[in-house]
């Protein structure tokens, strides 16, 4: 398998936590998002994250509700549930982990 191959898997698993994370501090629709994570240089696509949300909220990790939109249609605002918050502080102790195991093996 390349490196991009990888890497490109890489990245779809950190789709969730990032996901989550955009949420943590307050509400956003999907829009914003996308452009969170584009800001902080993760590719994703709306097509992607739209499935993704909709597990999360069956999954119990997402919470929404509608809001009116000043241009255009109401839209769907997600925040975390108590179990989102946990399982993304249970990803960051866990990445964290993975950093200090990659950065100290073999040295």
């Amino acid at each position: 398998m390349e490196t991009t191959q990888k890497l490109a898997a890489l990245r779809r698993g950190l789709l969730e936590p990032l996901a989550l994370a955009a949420i943590e501090q307050r509400q956003l629709y999907a829009a914003e998002i996308v452009t969170a994570m584009r800001n902080v240089g993760f590719p994703v696509q709306e097509g992607t994250l739209y499935p993704l949300l909709s597990k999360l909220r069956r999954d119990g990790l997402l919470g929404h509700e509608w809001r009116e939109s000043a241009s255009g249609p109401p839209r769907k605002y997600y925040s975390l549930t108590e179990s989102g918050s946990s399982q993304l502080a249970e990803f960051r102790s866990y990445w964290s982990d993975l950093t200090t195991m990659i950065n100290t093996i073999g040295r």
